[in-house]
Order: structure tokens, then C-alpha cells, then sequence
């Protein structure tokens, strides 16, 4: 059946009708003729219509929330900056790394961020001095791999959350969660954990998704990438691992490279 456009007194299109209903509308007074091709007619009185729902995008977790992000090496902030960045985060760096050893290593690392943090205007916080002996002294009696390492990721990231609390910042993450040798489940228990303790937020996602961009952006950067992970005794194993590849000694664990 044909259909008939209606308009109200202001010209807003209601509902269409059937020609039948709109020919009677006009026999009796109620609406009055406006186009036959197409045929249209038009009522005496303004209709409310409903006002469109509105679309909300889809939020951004960061949207109006800042972030301090430790930061273990220059390549391993590329990705997890970059992702922190796109979901509307307000992020600044942060640099406490007392885990690398010997003193040259670390320098050769913070140098790496501070360059990097130039190219892409991010703010960083830099702990002073170099807090090696804090380090040894926590991992004392607990050098294995594992052992030290819950160690290392709590220490790092227990000042990470001090830092964040004292800025004022809502939320803390870590780089640490972008790499494959490193044990993310415990470092997101930890991370939770000190959240509660200091009342943020500790921002958790598998960054390990970017593991590829990261090679990418890094190499476009001309950034130093270190063999092994950072302290003394994950660089014993990684040279364990190159002798081993030449036949000269049985390979240690894998420690965890960054």
C-alpha cells in the first residue's frame, strides 16, 4: 500500500501512514495538503519527538588519569609508552634500576631512556645515584633465578608506587610486563599488592602483544639492546648460554633478558 509523508505544524517528518488514513486526515479537516508527487500532509500541531540517543564512544581507560611508568630500558618503553599514550593516559617515566650492574651497564641504559624520552617529549623522574648496594643487600642468600627476581621486582616497583603516591599520580605500571623472559603473573600480583598498600591503581595489560613493534621501533631509534637482563648474576648466565653454544660449558637456566 502507498504511503504518505506527514509532517508536523513545524515541518519535522513523523511516521509515514497509509494514503487511505492521509486522504480521510484531509476530508476531515485534520491535515491539510502540502505535495501530491510525493504525496505529503501536514498537521495542524507540533509533534515531540524523542531526541536521538547519543553515542558514546568507547571510553578510554587513561582519559583524564595520569600514569608513572618504571621504566627497565629504553627498549622495552617503546610499545608500552606508545599503547599507554593511545589509551589517554598522561604518562611520565620513571628511572630506578638498581638491579643493573656494573655502573657502565646502567649509565649506558639511562642513556638510552634520556635520549628516547627526548625524541618522544616524555617526562621522566630519575631516582639519583645509583643504588646498587640496596640491591645485593635484598638479594642476599637468594641469588637463584626466581628467587632473586621477586626480589628485583619488588624492590623496583615498591619505589615506583612511593614516587607515584607522592606525585599524586592515579596509576603505576612497569615495561617489565612487555617482555617474554620476564615472569608477568608475579610482577601483576606484586604490582596489585603495593597498589592496595599505597591506595592507586596498578595499571596490568600483556603488553607482551607489542613484543614485535618493540624490536621495530627500537631498531628505529638506533637504541642500545642489551644481551642479558641486568645484574651480575643474569649476565654470568647469559655468558654461560654463549659458551654453551660453542660446546664449552652446560647452559644455566634462561634468566630472563629484558
Amino acid at each position: 500500500m502507498a504511503q504518505a509523508i506527514v509532517l508536523d505544524s513545524k515541518g519535522q517528518r513523523l511516521s509515514p501512514c497509509s494514503r487511505q488514513k492521509a486522504l480521510k486526515l484531509l476530508a476531515d479537516g485534520k491535515a491539510k495538503p502540502v505535495s501530491e508527487d510525493p504525496f505529503t500532509i501536514q498537521l495542524p500541531y507540533a509533534v515531540s519527538l524523542p531526541s536521538e540517543p547519543e553515542i558514546v564512544p568507547h571510553a578510554k581507560p587513561g582519559v583524564g588519569k595520569s600514569v608513572l611508568v618504571h621504566i627497565c630500558c629504553g627498549p622495552c618503553g617503546t610499545y608500552t609508552i606508545k599503547r599507554l599514550r593511545e589509551l589517554g593516559f598522561e604518562v611520565r617515566g620513571f628511572w630506578y634500576n638498581p638491579n643493573i650492574h656494573p655502573f657502565s651497564e646502567h649509565e649506558r641504559r639511562r642513556e638510552c631512556v634520556r635520549a628516547y624520552a627526548e625524541d618522544i617529549d616524555l617526562p621522566v623522574v630519575w631516582s639519583q645515584g645509583y643504588d646498587m648496594p640496596a640491591y645485593f643487600r635484598a638479594v642476599a642468600g637468594h641469588e637463584t633465578f626466581g628467587q632473586r627476581c621477586a626480589i628485583c621486582y619488588r624492590l623496583r616497583l615498591e619505589r615506583t608506587a612511593q614516587v607515584a603516591r607522592q606525585g599524586g599520580f592515579d596509576a603505576f605500571t612497569t615495561t617489565l610486563l612487555i617482555s617474554p623472559y620476564q615472569q608477568q603473573a608475579l610482577i601483576r600480583d606484586i604490582g596489585e599488592e603495593l597498589a592496595r598498600d599505597k591506595g592507586l591503581a596498578f595499571y596490568f595489560e600483556n603488553f607482551r602483544q607489542g613484543w614485535c613493534e618493540r624490536g621495530h621501533m627500537a631498531r628505529e631509534h638506533e637504541m642500545y639492546q642489551q644481551r642479558y637482563c641486568g645484574c651480575v648474576y643474569s649476565e654470568w648466565e647469559a655468558q654461560d648460554r654463549s659458551a654453551a653454544t660453542l660446546g664449552c660449558v652446560r647452559p644455566r637456566r634462561h634468566s630472563g633478558g629484558q
